[in-house]
């Protein structure tokens, strides 16, 4: 459960809640283990100011050791080290984040995604520009990943300073909470064989257009704007990053064959977009060909993203077949993890995105002991962000997905003045 204090106008009833819960709906800090590797002082130190800054439990901090520098692991190496993390990873945990760039490969397949689902030739092309095994968390709408699908999704927390870590990590902090009003650009180039994704931006922009800024520019480089939220584009290299401004939370990546060899690249390496500002970006570290398969789906990602789901989440939703792709950036990032709640008329004024579309509950209690009581039941379509509620007086409030639509005469009223 997510425990959020309510901001109450001036002029809120002085009965009026003082805790509302809301439903699970996103990774929390004390479920994310840090994986640092003792052989690399900037691993080790990338990990200990995570920890400290995102008030991570020290227990979640897990130790391998290993040759650092290498663009490449071979499997044989990475699957016992891949046990020994496991064994040590408390059973609680759901993600991980690394803390370094290299390896950023395991023989064919992406560090991140060899540590979540285990090195299997079938996360790569069995031949050139085939299609790889899909993702099961593509689909997947929880926020417990290791509960419900028996897997961890993995990200790198990338620099090649620690000044730059830092940076990063302040960046993804900063982020939290802020519902920024920046832009998501979707970038159209000149690249036909790298422009694969931008077919789906008019659906993109005709579907988020209420809930974000959503402007399609063609370009082969974005300049000048101080705004950018989110930019999604497809050329080898991205020129004039230095022009552009990213808000704290900022995602953005480039469709190129090689951008997730993040040390040695011929390609513009996705760490050039975390040293230009973003939080969070992604590449492939093999030869994936152009299936737009194997890279974000700029729609998924702004949509979860903007629900208050995490910057790790949120990517790991957007890609289907993610075996030959690394993340990278800030993995708990969560600038629209939002809830307002104001009195109004008699009646609670919720103000959140991150409920998805269904049937929930809302439910009263003198304290968080309970005992429990629904108050309303109300439903959510996919673009509802705002809830008139009954107030019911002082006390606590959650909210809960209904489990099934009750009989006729059950306690609780319909929400909407």
């Amino acid at each position: 459960m997510a425990l959020v204090s309510l901001l109450l106008a001036a002029t809120a009833h002085a009965a009026g809640p003082s805790n509302l819960v809301l439903p699970k709906h996103r990774l929390q800090a004390d479920e994310l283990a840090v994986i640092v590797n003792d052989a690399d002082p900037l691993s080790v130190q990338i990990g200990n100011y995570y920890l400290q800054a995102r008030h991570i439990p020290p227990q979640n901090l897990l130790h391998v050791r290993f040759d650092p520098g290498r663009s490449n692991m071979p499997a044989s190496e990475f699957t016992p080290l891949r046990a020994a993390v496991v064994r040590d990873t408390p059973a609680h945990i759901q993600a991980y984040a690394i803390t370094w760039i290299a390896p950023y490969r395991v023989d064919c397949m992406s560090f991140t995604s060899a540590l979540t689902f285990g090195f299997d030739r079938g996360w790569c092309s069995s031949k050139r520009c085939a299609p790889t095994q899909h993702s099961p968390y593509y689909k997947y709408v929880g926020s417990t990943p290791m509960t419900s699908l028996g897997i961890r999704p993995s990200i790198a927390v990338a620099a090649t300073s620690f000044d730059d870590a830092r940076a990063l990590i302040d960046r993804g902090i900063a982020a939290d909470g802020t519902s920024p009003p920046g832009t998501a650009y979707l970038v159209s180039t000149t690249d036909r064989a790298r422009n694969v994704r931008a077919a789906g931006y008019p659906a993109i922009e005709n579907l988020l257009q209420a809930r974000i800024k959503v402007e399609r520019v063609a370009t082969n480089a974005l300049r000048d704007r101080d705004d950018v939220l989110f930019y999604f584009t497809g050329v080898k290299q991205v020129a004039g990053l230095e022009t552009l401004g990213f808000v704290p939370g900022a995602i953005a990546d480039h469709l190129t064959s090689t951008g997730g060899q993040l040390s040695d690249s011929r390609q513009m390496s996705a760490l050039r977009w975390l040293q230009a500002g973003a939080t969070g970006s992604y590449g492939t570290v093999v030869e994936p060909c152009n299936l737009v398969g194997k890279f974000p789906n700029p729609g998924k990602l702004i949509d979860m993203y903007t629900r208050g789901r995490t910057l790790i989440e949120a990517y790991w939703r957007s890609v289907q077949q993610p075996g030959e792709g690394i993340f990278i950036g800030e993995p708990l990032a969560a600038p629209f993890d939002v809830l307002q709640v104001t009195m109004k008329d008699g009646w609670l004024h919720l103000s959140t995105p991150v409920l998805l579309p269904g049937r929930y509950t809302l439910q009263h209690a003198e304290s968080a002991d309970g005992p429990w009581h629904q108050v309303a039941r109300f439903d959510v379509d996919w673009q509802a962000n705002d809830f008139m509620l009954p107030h019911a007086g002082a006390g606590d409030y959650r909210i809960q997905r209904a489990k099934r639509e009750p009989p006729s005469g059950e306690d609780g009223e319909s929400a909407g003045p």
